[in-house]
């Protein structure tokens, strides 16, 4: 559906038109008109589906309307609650670009930097206010900020909060806020303690559920390498001197494992920098803010770090690490295809992750092509004879030695190793 048939104000659309939007999405076509009837909502719908400007442009309609009457101080009357400092200033960019006929004010509060040019931009009066939890209390406690009068609650990526240990902040921030509101509540998946959040600041809502998986898989590339873990580096490497893959997003598991990643590119001359929670909200910023401009070829991100991140025409993303959780799969590789531009996604799948790969093609009932004849390939070790690398660099142990460790000594994990070896050699060769 187009825009100009949602009931959108003209400064609005003038300012979706300058931004090149005319179309809007489904979240959107569903979204807007309730909200701008004044209806609760709850939307289990991921960062890439345009959720943001599903509530933005509504929150913005009724604050245009409101400022014609508005004399004196400018008081809060709307309040985004965002997990992180990234995606906080995305919001606040997007309520910026939609509304820059309107005359209205919008402020990203965030924590890991200065308060001082906040509580400034404060001082002067804001209509819409965009925060992460902790630095929004912060200033509560300061008496900075006064949320009584606020008509407009939004609570965005509500799972990665849960995640990030954020709903008790999230409940002393309500405590602040009127009774009487609209209120809406984003999020990508719909656990049971976010549910019950749900119902205890709803009021009726209107539930909308915009699924990323068909959308996803229709649009995307998938391939997957059948690769040793061992090698996944060596592969990652090899893939990415392939010069048509512009930008690429490579998923790891960990942050530990994310900066390794990022340590061996570099060696390898390539540009790479990580995002994740261990590194400084300043870090985090430059890394994102070098990748979006091209400065910076790779990012390497854990799953909470790379929520919201939103960068157009990104060519490639890599799973590195296969998730333990399928729908996460589908998040991640929603990062390029969007707005229906086609993108590639590479996943890597060790002789552990079979099952994850599974889990995967199930949920997206889709069997994903599996890339024959690479450099890397997958050499299944027989069982007996699986090495598994030692903590403290004592060398190699079996699976066998691996169950006794810390009660076999050195010299009787030798010996089993070699019995093993024995046994196997011996049973191929009455085989043969």
């Amino acid at each position: 559906m187009l825009f100009e048939n949602l009931n959108i104000i003209e400064p609005i659309q003038r300012a979706l038109k300058s931004e090149g939007y005319t179309e809007a999405t489904p979240i959107q076509t569903e979204a807007i008109p309730q909200l701008l009837e004044g209806s609760d909502l709850l939307g289990c719908a991921q960062t890439g589906t345009g959720k943001t400007a599903a509530f933005a442009i509504p929150i913005l309609q009724g604050l245009s309307y409101e400022q014609r009457n508005l004399k004196g101080n400018r008081p809060i009357k709307a309040l985004v609650l965002a997990p992180t400092r990234e995606l906080a200033i995305q919001i606040a960019d997007s309520f910026k670009a939609y509304g820059k006929h309107l005359g209205l004010r919008t402020l990203a509060i965030y924590g890991g930097v200065s308060q001082h040019p906040q509580t400034n931009a404060l001082g002067k009066g804001i209509d819409v206010l965009v925060a992460t939890p902790g630095r929004l209390l912060d200033l509560i406690n300061q008496k900075y900020i006064r949320l009584d009068q606020i008509k407009y609650f939004v609570l965005d990526e509500a799972d990665m909060m849960l995640d990030m240990g954020m709903l008790q902040d999230v409940k002393k921030i309500l405590k602040y806020v009127p009774v009487v509101r609209q209120n809406m509540l984003f999020s990508a998946t719909m656990p049971t303690e976010i549910a019950k959040l749900a119902g205890n600041i709803l009021k009726n809502p209107v539930r909308i559920a915009i699924t990323p998986v068909s959308s996803a898989v229709e649009v995307i590339e998938q391939s997957v390498y059948f690769v040793n873990k061992s090698n996944k580096t060596n592969l990652l490497i090899h893939l990415l001197k392939d010069k048509s893959i512009s930008s690429a997003l490579v998923f790891s598991r960990t942050k530990h494992g994310a900066d390794k990643i990022v340590k061996l590119l570099v060696r390898a001359g390539f540009q790479a920098q990580a995002i994740h929670g261990d590194k400084s909200q300043n870090a985090r910023q430059m890394a994102l803010n070098n990748f979006k401009q091209g400065k910076t070829r790779i990012l390497v991100a854990t799953d909470i770090a790379a929520r919201g991140i939103d960068v157009e025409e990104l060519s490639h993303v890599f799973n590195y690490n296969l998730p333990e959780v399928p729908e996460t799969y589908v998040h991640r590789i929603g990062r390029t295809g969007r707005a229906g531009l086609g993108g590639m996604a590479i996943s890597f799948c060790d002789q552990d992750e079979k099952p994850l790969l599974a889990d995967i093609q199930k949920l997206i009932s889709k069997a994903i092509p599996a890339v024959e004849g690479h450099p890397f390939p997958l050499i299944e070790m027989p069982s007996e004879l699986k090495v598994v690398p030692s903590r403290r660099g004592a060398g190699p142990k079996t699976d066998s030695s691996r169950h006794r460790r810390g009660t076999a000594t050195s010299s009787s994990k030798n010996k089993t190793r070699k019995n093993n070896e024995q046994r196997f050699y011996s049973k191929n060769n009455k085989a043969k």
